[in-house]
Protein backbone atom coordinates (compact mmCIF):
# COMPACT_ATOMS: atom_id res chain seq x y z
CA UNK A 1 0.00 0.00 0.00
CA UNK A 2 1.58 3.70 -0.99
CA UNK A 3 1.94 5.74 1.72
CA UNK A 4 -1.23 7.85 2.11
CA UNK A 5 -1.39 11.79 2.63
CA UNK A 6 -3.32 13.99 4.67
CA UNK A 7 -6.70 14.82 4.06
CA UNK A 8 -5.59 18.70 4.15
CA UNK A 9 -3.39 18.01 1.35
CA UNK A 10 -3.72 19.88 -1.76
CA UNK A 11 -3.81 17.02 -4.50
CA UNK A 12 -0.08 15.94 -4.04
CA UNK A 13 -1.00 13.09 -5.84
CA UNK A 14 0.73 12.48 -9.47
CA UNK A 15 -0.26 10.01 -12.30
CA UNK A 16 2.32 8.06 -13.09
CA UNK A 17 4.41 8.60 -15.91
CA UNK A 18 2.92 8.07 -19.26
CA UNK A 19 4.68 7.84 -23.07
CA UNK A 20 1.88 9.64 -24.78
CA UNK A 21 1.53 12.85 -26.08
CA UNK A 22 -1.95 14.21 -26.88
CA UNK A 23 -3.20 16.06 -30.34
CA UNK A 24 -4.06 18.73 -30.02
CA UNK A 25 -7.59 19.54 -29.90
CA UNK A 26 -9.03 21.93 -32.36
CA UNK A 27 -13.37 20.86 -32.69
CA UNK A 28 -16.17 22.30 -30.93
CA UNK A 29 -15.55 23.89 -27.02
CA UNK A 30 -17.43 21.86 -24.06
CA UNK A 31 -19.79 24.69 -24.07
CA UNK A 32 -20.61 24.25 -27.20
CA UNK A 33 -20.96 20.09 -26.92
CA UNK A 34 -22.79 21.17 -23.73
CA UNK A 35 -24.99 22.97 -25.39
CA UNK A 36 -25.91 21.22 -28.96
CA UNK A 37 -26.70 17.73 -26.55
CA UNK A 38 -29.22 19.74 -24.25
CA UNK A 39 -30.81 21.36 -27.59
CA UNK A 40 -31.00 17.92 -29.95
CA UNK A 41 -30.34 14.96 -27.85
CA UNK A 42 -32.71 12.70 -25.60
CA UNK A 43 -32.39 14.14 -22.34
CA UNK A 44 -32.53 10.51 -21.33
CA UNK A 45 -28.76 10.08 -22.46
CA UNK A 46 -27.31 10.70 -19.28
CA UNK A 47 -23.99 12.60 -18.03
CA UNK A 48 -21.68 11.87 -15.09
CA UNK A 49 -20.83 14.84 -12.68
CA UNK A 50 -22.26 17.55 -11.55
CA UNK A 51 -20.00 19.55 -14.53
CA UNK A 52 -20.28 17.06 -17.56
CA UNK A 53 -16.94 15.89 -18.26
CA UNK A 54 -15.69 15.95 -22.22
CA UNK A 55 -13.10 13.23 -23.32
CA UNK A 56 -11.37 13.46 -26.66
CA UNK A 57 -8.78 11.15 -26.71
CA UNK A 58 -7.90 7.56 -25.13
CA UNK A 59 -4.63 5.98 -24.49
CA UNK A 60 -4.49 2.36 -23.06
CA UNK A 61 -5.51 3.23 -19.59
CA UNK A 62 -5.96 7.00 -19.84
CA UNK A 63 -8.27 9.16 -21.03
CA UNK A 64 -7.71 12.73 -22.25
CA UNK A 65 -10.04 15.90 -22.09
CA UNK A 66 -10.58 18.98 -24.54
CA UNK A 67 -7.45 20.68 -22.22
CA UNK A 68 -4.57 17.74 -22.37
CA UNK A 69 -5.52 16.85 -19.10
CA UNK A 70 -4.99 13.02 -18.46
CA UNK A 71 -7.08 10.70 -16.20
CA UNK A 72 -6.77 7.11 -15.68
CA UNK A 73 -10.06 5.36 -16.42
CA UNK A 74 -11.06 3.01 -13.42
CA UNK A 75 -14.64 2.65 -14.80
CA UNK A 76 -13.14 1.31 -18.77
CA UNK A 77 -16.12 3.30 -20.24
CA UNK A 78 -18.81 1.07 -18.29
CA UNK A 79 -16.21 -1.73 -18.63
CA UNK A 80 -16.41 -2.11 -22.02
CA UNK A 81 -12.58 -1.39 -22.86
CA UNK A 82 -10.93 -4.57 -21.89
CA UNK A 83 -7.12 -4.64 -23.05
CA UNK A 84 -6.70 -0.58 -23.26
CA UNK A 85 -8.11 2.72 -25.80
CA UNK A 86 -7.06 2.62 -28.72
CA UNK A 87 -4.86 -0.56 -28.18
CA UNK A 88 -2.53 -0.56 -31.51
CA UNK A 89 -2.89 -4.18 -32.64
CA UNK A 90 -6.79 -3.58 -32.40
CA UNK A 91 -7.05 -0.53 -34.05
CA UNK A 92 -5.04 -1.41 -36.89
CA UNK A 93 -7.26 -4.31 -36.86
CA UNK A 94 -9.80 -2.23 -37.83
CA UNK A 95 -8.77 0.71 -39.66
CA UNK A 96 -7.75 -2.37 -42.16
CA UNK A 97 -11.13 -4.14 -42.51
CA UNK A 98 -12.59 -0.76 -42.30
CA UNK A 99 -10.66 0.14 -45.29
CA UNK A 100 -11.31 -3.04 -47.39
CA UNK A 101 -14.72 -3.70 -46.66
CA UNK A 102 -17.33 -2.05 -43.69
CA UNK A 103 -20.17 -4.14 -44.28
CA UNK A 104 -21.63 -7.48 -45.59
CA UNK A 105 -24.54 -9.05 -44.02
CA UNK A 106 -24.40 -13.23 -42.91
CA UNK A 107 -25.90 -14.15 -45.70
CA UNK A 108 -22.74 -13.47 -47.64
CA UNK A 109 -19.60 -15.39 -46.45
CA UNK A 110 -16.76 -13.59 -44.88
CA UNK A 111 -13.66 -15.20 -43.01
CA UNK A 112 -13.56 -13.28 -39.88
CA UNK A 113 -16.80 -14.36 -38.84
CA UNK A 114 -16.17 -17.86 -38.62
CA UNK A 115 -12.58 -17.55 -37.10
CA UNK A 116 -13.64 -15.09 -34.32
CA UNK A 117 -16.43 -17.57 -33.45
CA UNK A 118 -14.01 -20.47 -33.46
CA UNK A 119 -11.64 -18.37 -31.18
CA UNK A 120 -14.66 -18.18 -29.01
CA UNK A 121 -15.19 -21.83 -28.85
CA UNK A 122 -11.73 -22.60 -27.68
CA UNK A 123 -11.86 -20.25 -25.03
CA UNK A 124 -15.10 -21.85 -23.67
CA UNK A 125 -15.44 -24.58 -20.98
CA UNK A 126 -17.70 -27.40 -21.57
CA UNK A 127 -21.49 -26.82 -21.10
CA UNK A 128 -23.34 -29.64 -19.23
CA UNK A 129 -22.69 -33.19 -19.56
CA UNK A 130 -19.35 -32.16 -21.05
CA UNK A 131 -21.27 -30.74 -24.23
CA UNK A 132 -19.46 -28.90 -26.10
CA UNK A 133 -20.25 -24.42 -25.99
CA UNK A 134 -19.33 -23.98 -29.85
CA UNK A 135 -22.25 -22.26 -31.35
CA UNK A 136 -22.22 -18.64 -31.79
CA UNK A 137 -24.68 -16.11 -32.93
CA UNK A 138 -23.69 -12.24 -32.92
CA UNK A 139 -25.64 -9.15 -32.19
CA UNK A 140 -24.89 -5.38 -31.61
CA UNK A 141 -25.17 -5.13 -27.83
CA UNK A 142 -25.98 -7.08 -24.74
CA UNK A 143 -29.47 -6.37 -24.57
CA UNK A 144 -29.70 -7.93 -27.66
CA UNK A 145 -27.72 -11.02 -26.79
CA UNK A 146 -29.68 -11.85 -23.58
CA UNK A 147 -32.74 -11.36 -25.63
CA UNK A 148 -31.93 -14.27 -27.82
CA UNK A 149 -30.68 -16.26 -25.06
CA UNK A 150 -33.61 -15.93 -23.95
CA UNK A 151 -35.80 -16.79 -27.07
CA UNK A 152 -33.15 -20.03 -27.43
CA UNK A 153 -34.70 -21.44 -24.40
CA UNK A 154 -38.02 -20.87 -24.85
CA UNK A 155 -37.75 -22.52 -28.12
CA UNK A 156 -35.90 -25.65 -26.87
CA UNK A 157 -37.45 -25.88 -23.73
CA UNK A 158 -40.95 -25.56 -24.59
CA UNK A 159 -41.51 -22.89 -21.55
CA UNK A 160 -42.34 -19.34 -21.36
CA UNK A 161 -41.04 -18.29 -17.79
CA UNK A 162 -37.78 -16.99 -17.13
CA UNK A 163 -36.24 -16.37 -14.06
CA UNK A 164 -33.48 -13.39 -13.05
CA UNK A 165 -31.65 -12.29 -10.12
CA UNK A 166 -32.94 -9.19 -7.82
CA UNK A 167 -30.27 -6.24 -8.12
CA UNK A 168 -29.17 -7.93 -11.53
CA UNK A 169 -29.32 -5.70 -14.76
CA UNK A 170 -29.46 -7.25 -18.58
CA UNK A 171 -29.72 -4.38 -20.39
CA UNK A 172 -32.51 -1.73 -21.71
CA UNK A 173 -34.74 -3.17 -24.31
CA UNK A 174 -38.08 -4.28 -22.64
CA UNK A 175 -37.76 -8.06 -21.94
CA UNK A 176 -33.74 -7.24 -20.19
CA UNK A 177 -35.14 -4.81 -18.35
CA UNK A 178 -38.49 -6.83 -17.46
CA UNK A 179 -35.45 -9.14 -15.87
CA UNK A 180 -34.16 -6.37 -13.57
CA UNK A 181 -36.21 -6.54 -10.41
CA UNK A 182 -35.93 -3.26 -9.09
CA UNK A 183 -38.91 -0.58 -9.72
CA UNK A 184 -36.03 2.35 -9.56
CA UNK A 185 -34.17 1.07 -12.77
CA UNK A 186 -36.61 0.30 -15.08
CA UNK A 187 -40.19 1.58 -16.96
CA UNK A 188 -43.26 -0.06 -15.44
CA UNK A 189 -44.65 0.39 -18.55
CA UNK A 190 -42.02 -2.20 -20.07
CA UNK A 191 -42.70 -4.94 -17.77
CA UNK A 192 -43.58 -8.12 -19.60
CA UNK A 193 -45.05 -11.20 -18.18
CA UNK A 194 -43.72 -14.29 -17.84
CA UNK A 195 -40.34 -13.56 -15.37
CA UNK A 196 -39.43 -14.16 -12.00
CA UNK A 197 -36.77 -13.00 -9.71
CA UNK A 198 -35.04 -14.51 -7.01
CA UNK A 199 -32.24 -13.22 -4.55
CA UNK A 200 -28.83 -12.90 -5.29
CA UNK A 201 -26.23 -14.18 -2.98
CA UNK A 202 -25.56 -10.61 -1.71
CA UNK A 203 -24.00 -11.36 2.31
CA UNK A 204 -24.09 -7.41 2.69
CA UNK A 205 -27.15 -6.96 2.42
CA UNK A 206 -29.15 -10.61 3.20
CA UNK A 207 -32.58 -10.20 2.92
CA UNK A 208 -33.01 -12.78 5.60
CA UNK A 209 -30.49 -11.03 8.08
CA UNK A 210 -28.11 -14.12 7.91
CA UNK A 211 -24.96 -14.84 8.06
CA UNK A 212 -22.76 -17.06 5.85
CA UNK A 213 -22.30 -20.07 6.25
CA UNK A 214 -24.53 -20.59 8.73
CA UNK A 215 -27.32 -19.35 6.62
CA UNK A 216 -26.90 -22.39 4.88
CA UNK A 217 -27.57 -20.56 1.67
CA UNK A 218 -30.94 -19.91 2.55
CA UNK A 219 -30.95 -16.95 -0.46
CA UNK A 220 -30.12 -19.67 -3.16
CA UNK A 221 -32.95 -22.00 -2.33
CA UNK A 222 -35.25 -19.34 -3.02
CA UNK A 223 -35.15 -20.29 -6.44
CA UNK A 224 -37.26 -23.49 -5.79
CA UNK A 225 -40.04 -21.79 -3.83
CA UNK A 226 -39.91 -19.32 -6.94
CA UNK A 227 -40.40 -22.53 -9.41
CA UNK A 228 -43.10 -24.05 -7.80
CA UNK A 229 -44.74 -20.58 -6.51
CA UNK A 230 -44.64 -18.08 -9.61
CA UNK A 231 -43.73 -20.34 -12.50
CA UNK A 232 -45.76 -23.14 -12.94
CA UNK A 233 -43.02 -25.44 -12.58
CA UNK A 234 -42.47 -24.70 -16.28
CA UNK A 235 -39.07 -22.81 -16.87
CA UNK A 236 -37.47 -21.70 -19.67
CA UNK A 237 -34.09 -20.40 -18.22
CA UNK A 238 -32.26 -19.01 -15.16
CA UNK A 239 -30.50 -15.92 -16.33
CA UNK A 240 -27.42 -14.53 -14.06
CA UNK A 241 -24.36 -12.77 -14.11
CA UNK A 242 -22.31 -14.60 -12.41
CA UNK A 243 -20.87 -11.05 -10.09
CA UNK A 244 -23.72 -8.39 -10.63
CA UNK A 245 -22.25 -5.43 -12.28
CA UNK A 246 -24.49 -2.32 -12.29
CA UNK A 247 -25.85 -4.09 -8.98
CA UNK A 248 -22.39 -3.49 -7.51
CA UNK A 249 -19.91 -6.34 -7.86
CA UNK A 250 -21.81 -8.83 -5.74
CA UNK A 251 -19.52 -11.19 -5.46
CA UNK A 252 -21.83 -14.65 -3.88
CA UNK A 253 -20.39 -17.60 -1.80
CA UNK A 254 -18.88 -20.35 -4.31
CA UNK A 255 -22.12 -22.60 -4.02
CA UNK A 256 -24.87 -20.16 -5.02
CA UNK A 257 -24.96 -21.28 -8.51
CA UNK A 258 -24.67 -24.70 -8.16
CA UNK A 259 -27.71 -24.36 -5.91
CA UNK A 260 -29.54 -22.17 -8.32
CA UNK A 261 -28.40 -24.28 -11.65
CA UNK A 262 -29.30 -27.56 -10.38
CA UNK A 263 -32.83 -26.21 -9.31
CA UNK A 264 -33.91 -24.95 -12.64
CA UNK A 265 -32.66 -27.72 -14.66
CA UNK A 266 -34.85 -30.21 -12.13
CA UNK A 267 -37.58 -28.03 -13.75
CA UNK A 268 -36.73 -28.47 -17.14
CA UNK A 269 -34.94 -25.06 -17.79
CA UNK A 270 -31.53 -23.87 -19.52
CA UNK A 271 -28.89 -21.69 -17.40
CA UNK A 272 -27.71 -19.33 -18.62
CA UNK A 273 -24.25 -17.10 -17.75
CA UNK A 274 -24.55 -13.55 -18.62
CA UNK A 275 -20.47 -13.00 -18.89
CA UNK A 276 -21.23 -9.18 -20.20
CA UNK A 277 -19.17 -7.47 -17.89
CA UNK A 278 -17.13 -10.22 -16.07
CA UNK A 279 -16.23 -12.30 -18.65
CA UNK A 280 -12.71 -12.61 -20.80
CA UNK A 281 -10.08 -12.86 -18.07
CA UNK A 282 -11.29 -9.52 -15.65
CA UNK A 283 -12.05 -11.39 -12.67
CA UNK A 284 -8.26 -12.91 -12.98
CA UNK A 285 -8.17 -16.19 -11.67
CA UNK A 286 -10.53 -17.51 -14.75
CA UNK A 287 -11.21 -16.56 -17.93
CA UNK A 288 -14.92 -16.34 -17.43
CA UNK A 289 -16.92 -15.19 -14.29
CA UNK A 290 -18.92 -18.54 -13.82
CA UNK A 291 -15.82 -20.08 -13.60
CA UNK A 292 -15.07 -19.56 -10.19
CA UNK A 293 -18.48 -21.07 -9.16
CA UNK A 294 -17.69 -24.79 -10.82
CA UNK A 295 -20.88 -24.56 -12.64
CA UNK A 296 -21.99 -25.31 -16.84
CA UNK A 297 -24.01 -22.83 -18.06
CA UNK A 298 -26.56 -23.87 -21.11
CA UNK A 299 -25.90 -20.45 -22.81
CA UNK A 300 -22.88 -17.92 -22.07
CA UNK A 301 -23.70 -13.96 -23.21
CA UNK A 302 -21.06 -11.86 -23.77
CA UNK A 303 -20.87 -8.44 -25.14
CA UNK A 304 -18.72 -4.78 -23.73
CA UNK A 305 -15.23 -5.46 -23.46
CA UNK A 306 -15.61 -8.55 -26.19
CA UNK A 307 -14.66 -6.01 -28.60
CA UNK A 308 -12.41 -3.58 -26.51
CA UNK A 309 -15.48 -0.74 -27.50
CA UNK A 310 -17.00 -2.22 -30.78
CA UNK A 311 -20.65 -2.74 -31.15
CA UNK A 312 -20.48 -6.18 -30.77
CA UNK A 313 -22.03 -8.94 -28.33
CA UNK A 314 -22.50 -12.54 -28.75
CA UNK A 315 -24.60 -15.74 -27.45
CA UNK A 316 -22.84 -19.18 -27.53
CA UNK A 317 -24.64 -22.66 -26.67
CA UNK A 318 -24.39 -26.37 -27.72
CA UNK A 319 -25.07 -27.64 -30.50
CA UNK A 320 -28.96 -28.76 -30.05
CA UNK A 321 -29.69 -25.75 -28.61
CA UNK A 322 -28.51 -23.88 -31.77
CA UNK A 323 -30.37 -25.64 -33.62
CA UNK A 324 -33.87 -24.18 -32.38
CA UNK A 325 -32.78 -21.13 -34.65
CA UNK A 326 -33.42 -22.83 -37.17
CA UNK A 327 -37.44 -23.23 -36.71
CA UNK A 328 -37.49 -19.78 -38.14
CA UNK A 329 -35.80 -16.59 -39.42
CA UNK A 330 -34.17 -14.52 -37.08
CA UNK A 331 -32.23 -11.87 -38.75
CA UNK A 332 -29.38 -9.29 -36.95
CA UNK A 333 -28.30 -6.91 -40.06
CA UNK A 334 -25.13 -5.99 -38.29
CA UNK A 335 -24.88 -8.93 -36.26
CA UNK A 336 -21.22 -10.27 -37.56
CA UNK A 337 -20.49 -7.34 -39.44
CA UNK A 338 -15.98 -7.64 -40.67
CA UNK A 339 -15.28 -4.35 -39.01
CA UNK A 340 -17.08 -5.91 -35.33
CA UNK A 341 -15.42 -9.17 -36.29
CA UNK A 342 -12.17 -7.63 -36.42
CA UNK A 343 -12.21 -5.95 -33.90
CA UNK A 344 -13.52 -8.76 -31.18
CA UNK A 345 -10.75 -11.39 -32.99
CA UNK A 346 -8.26 -8.81 -32.42
CA UNK A 347 -8.84 -8.39 -28.71
CA UNK A 348 -8.95 -11.71 -27.96
CA UNK A 349 -5.67 -11.91 -29.62
CA UNK A 350 -4.39 -9.09 -27.07
CA UNK A 351 -5.65 -10.91 -24.39
CA UNK A 352 -3.19 -14.39 -24.96
CA UNK A 353 -0.58 -12.35 -26.16
CA UNK A 354 -0.14 -9.68 -23.39
CA UNK A 355 -0.80 -11.88 -20.60
CA UNK A 356 -3.88 -9.50 -19.73
CA UNK A 357 -5.62 -12.37 -17.68
CA UNK A 358 -2.72 -12.64 -15.59
CA UNK A 359 -2.31 -8.98 -15.32
CA UNK A 360 -6.39 -8.72 -14.02
CA UNK A 361 -5.24 -11.10 -11.24
CA UNK A 362 -2.26 -9.87 -9.92
CA UNK A 363 -3.08 -5.91 -10.54
CA UNK A 364 -6.54 -6.96 -9.14
CA UNK A 365 -5.13 -8.60 -6.51
CA UNK A 366 -3.14 -5.62 -4.83
CA UNK A 367 -6.23 -3.21 -5.46
CA UNK A 368 -8.70 -5.43 -3.44
CA UNK A 369 -6.02 -5.53 -0.79
CA UNK A 370 -5.24 -2.14 -0.75
CA UNK A 371 -8.90 -1.56 -0.74
CA UNK A 372 -9.52 -3.40 2.46
CA UNK A 373 -6.35 -1.49 4.38
CA UNK A 374 -8.46 1.43 3.80
CA UNK A 375 -11.95 0.25 4.58
CA UNK A 376 -9.82 -0.21 8.33
CA UNK A 377 -8.99 3.09 8.02
CA UNK A 378 -12.18 4.59 6.47
CA UNK A 379 -15.64 4.27 8.44
CA UNK A 380 -17.27 5.16 5.00
CA UNK A 381 -16.14 1.94 3.47
CA UNK A 382 -18.51 -0.64 4.37
CA UNK A 383 -17.92 -3.57 1.78
CA UNK A 384 -15.14 -4.49 -0.16
CA UNK A 385 -15.69 -7.16 -2.89
CA UNK A 386 -15.31 -8.64 -6.18
CA UNK A 387 -12.64 -10.74 -7.91
CA UNK A 388 -9.64 -9.13 -10.20
CA UNK A 389 -10.36 -6.21 -11.86
CA UNK A 390 -13.95 -6.20 -11.36
CA UNK A 391 -14.64 -4.90 -7.49
CA UNK A 392 -17.08 -2.75 -5.75
CA UNK A 393 -16.76 -0.40 -2.42
CA UNK A 394 -19.37 0.06 -0.96
CA UNK A 395 -20.15 3.10 1.45
CA UNK A 396 -22.11 3.47 4.39
CA UNK A 397 -23.00 6.33 7.24
CA UNK A 398 -23.43 4.09 9.52
CA UNK A 399 -21.35 0.30 9.25
CA UNK A 400 -24.25 -1.50 12.07
CA UNK A 401 -26.97 -0.13 10.07
CA UNK A 402 -25.25 -0.28 6.47
CA UNK A 403 -27.11 3.35 6.03
CA UNK A 404 -26.29 3.79 1.95
CA UNK A 405 -23.74 6.56 1.73
CA UNK A 406 -25.43 8.35 -1.57
CA UNK A 407 -24.19 11.80 -1.36
CA UNK A 408 -20.21 10.91 -0.18
CA UNK A 409 -20.15 8.25 -2.60
CA UNK A 410 -21.52 11.30 -5.21
CA UNK A 411 -18.51 13.39 -3.76
CA UNK A 412 -15.93 11.13 -3.43
CA UNK A 413 -16.47 10.49 -7.82
CA UNK A 414 -16.16 14.66 -8.07
CA UNK A 415 -13.20 14.66 -5.95
CA UNK A 416 -11.58 11.83 -7.95
CA UNK A 417 -12.38 13.22 -11.20
CA UNK A 418 -10.40 16.70 -10.10
CA UNK A 419 -7.27 14.30 -9.11
CA UNK A 420 -7.88 12.88 -12.50
CA UNK A 421 -9.22 9.71 -11.57
CA UNK A 422 -12.66 8.68 -13.20
CA UNK A 423 -14.84 6.04 -10.93
CA UNK A 424 -17.85 4.55 -11.87
CA UNK A 425 -20.64 3.82 -8.99
CA UNK A 426 -23.62 1.40 -8.84
CA UNK A 427 -25.68 -0.22 -6.52
CA UNK A 428 -29.66 0.01 -6.29
CA UNK A 429 -28.70 2.69 -3.92
CA UNK A 430 -25.73 4.29 -5.93
CA UNK A 431 -23.53 3.95 -2.96
CA UNK A 432 -21.07 1.53 -4.53
CA UNK A 433 -17.78 2.90 -6.22
CA UNK A 434 -17.51 0.33 -8.96
CA UNK A 435 -13.82 -0.12 -10.09
CA UNK A 436 -13.17 -1.85 -13.38
CA UNK A 437 -10.46 -0.56 -15.58
CA UNK A 438 -8.88 -1.48 -18.83
CA UNK A 439 -7.31 -4.41 -17.74
CA UNK A 440 -4.25 -3.41 -18.85
CA UNK A 441 -3.66 -1.36 -15.80
CA UNK A 442 -0.14 -1.38 -13.86
CA UNK A 443 0.64 -1.68 -10.32
CA UNK A 444 1.94 2.14 -10.59
CA UNK A 445 -2.07 2.99 -11.54
CA UNK A 446 -3.16 0.83 -8.74
CA UNK A 447 -1.30 2.67 -6.41
CA UNK A 448 -2.46 6.19 -7.54
CA UNK A 449 -6.00 4.77 -7.22
CA UNK A 450 -5.48 3.57 -3.72
CA UNK A 451 -3.80 6.94 -2.60
CA UNK A 452 -6.57 9.31 -4.78
CA UNK A 453 -9.37 7.54 -3.21
CA UNK A 454 -7.50 7.58 0.77
CA UNK A 455 -7.21 11.03 0.03
CA UNK A 456 -10.60 12.23 -0.86
CA UNK A 457 -12.50 9.92 1.49
CA UNK A 458 -10.25 11.92 4.23
CA UNK A 459 -11.00 14.93 3.00
CA UNK A 460 -14.98 13.85 3.04
CA UNK A 461 -14.52 12.97 6.55
CA UNK A 462 -13.41 15.90 7.83
CA UNK A 463 -15.87 17.66 6.20
CA UNK A 464 -18.53 15.92 8.01
CA UNK A 465 -16.59 15.98 11.36
CA UNK A 466 -16.57 20.15 10.66
CA UNK A 467 -20.74 19.52 9.96
CA UNK A 468 -19.60 20.95 6.65
CA UNK A 469 -20.39 19.19 2.58
CA UNK A 470 -17.63 18.75 0.34
CA UNK A 471 -18.43 21.25 -2.82
CA UNK A 472 -16.66 21.64 -6.00
CA UNK A 473 -13.32 22.69 -6.40
CA UNK A 474 -12.95 22.20 -2.33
Amino acid sequence: MPPTTAPQAERTIELPQFDHQPRPYDGPSREEVLALRQRYVNPGVLTYYREPLMIVEGAMQYLYDETGKRYLDAFAGIVTVSVGHCHPHVAAAVKEQAGTLQHATTIYLHPTLPRFAEKLASKMPTGPNGTPLDRTYFTNSGSEANELAVLMAREATGNQHVIGLRNGYHGGTPNTMGLTAHGTWKFPSNAPGGIAHTHPGYCYRCPYDLAYPSCEMKCAKDVANVIAYETPGQVACFIGEPIQGVGGAVLPPKEFFGIVYDAVRAAGGLCVADEVQGGFGRTGEHYWSHQHFGVQPDLVVMAKGIGNGAPLAAVTTTEATAATMTKRIHFNTYGGNPVSMASGLATLEVIDAEGIQENARVVGGRLKEGLLELRDKHDLIGDVRGLGLMLGVELVTDRVAKTPAKQEAADLMELAKERGLILGKGGLHGNTMRIKPPMCISKDDADFLLATVDECLGIIEEKARHGSSWKAGA
